[in-house]
């Protein structure tokens, strides 16, 4: 499952979710927890279910569900595990465990499990204990909203976008635990649909320290994320190479390609680029 743009859609927008289908993101998210209000959560089951009743194409559909501490999370899995969606997004994941108790829920449905990670401070301190715990987990997000909110902070980010500190944490144990589970790591959503400018170099940010994929919360967005996830020509040439300078010379521990010593990890890197390019 290629996981380069998540693109979240309101549950209770019937509407969206058609056109979300033609704007090129890998996948879908159709939310029931924080885009729907209380009062609404009922019509947005019903919404959601309808849709994933549709006929499939290339998209992957995905939901989020509300938190699994809640009775709706009962209620969401209910409404819409009959229609087979492809994966679940998992909110306020606190480690292994819930991984543990939403796997038990599913039951027979093949569909995937996305945990937001880092949604609350218990959660900080389990990134390391998702791998092992169920063939079910595709990936690893994380948000940077709710975690402030919860610990009493103003704000997550710098007046100049950066993060502050505690969630460059954050971001960071985020892309370690997927990278121990063995798991697409997936970077969180840029709020400000309207600069795409900063989408970009936020996104090739998150490419360039190693995530794979990121999350958008606008169809404008999907675009400027694909191509950032998306090796350039330049790179793939450069990965071909390594890979058939390797393939050449299999007893080789390193060898020099246009000009520079070249290694195990460089072919480690080289491969993951192909895989990604394909």
């Amino acid at each position: 499952m290629r996981l380069r743009s998540l693109l979240f859609v309101p549950g209770d927008r019937p509407d969206r979710m058609e056109k979300a289908l033609g704007c090129g993101a890998d996948a879908l998210i159709l939310d029931l927890e924080d885009a729907v209000a209380p009062a609404r959560k009922g019509e947005a089951r019903a919404a959601v279910a309808a849709f994933l009743a549709q006929p499939r194409g290339a998209v992957a559909r995905f939901v989020r569900i509300n938190p699994l501490d809640s009775d709706l999370a009962t209620a969401d899995l209910d409404a819409v595990l009959a229609q087979a969606p492809d994966g679940i997004v998992l909110p306020k994941a606190e480690g292994g465990e819930s991984l543990r108790r939403l796997d038990a829920m599913l039951g027979r449905s093949d569909a995937r499990i996305l945990p937001i990670a880092t949604e609350t401070p218990a959660a900080m301190f389990l990134l390391g204990s998702y791998g092992g715990v169920t063939a079910r987990l595709c990936g690893l997000t994380w948000g940077a909203e709710d975690l402030p909110v919860a610990i009493g902070a103003m704000t997550s980010r710098e007046p100049d976008g950066r993060y502050t500190a505690p969630y460059e944490v954050a971001r960071s144990l985020a892309l370690f635990g997927a990278a121990a589970a063995g798991v697409a790591p997936i970077e969180t959503v840029f709020p400000d649909f309207r600069n795409l400018d900063g989408l970009r170099a936020y996104a090739e940010r998150g490419a360039r320290d190693g995530f794979t994929g990121m999350m958008a919360i606008h169809p404008t967005q999907v675009a400027v994320i694909n191509a950032a996830f998306t090796p350039s020509d330049a790179a793939v040439a450069e990965a071909r190479a390594i890979v058939a300078a390797f393939a050449a010379n299999p007893d080789a521990g390193a060898l020099a390609i246009a000009g520079r010593m070249v290694d195990a990890p460089h072919l480690k890197r080289a491969r993951r680029v192909l895989a990604a390019a394909g």
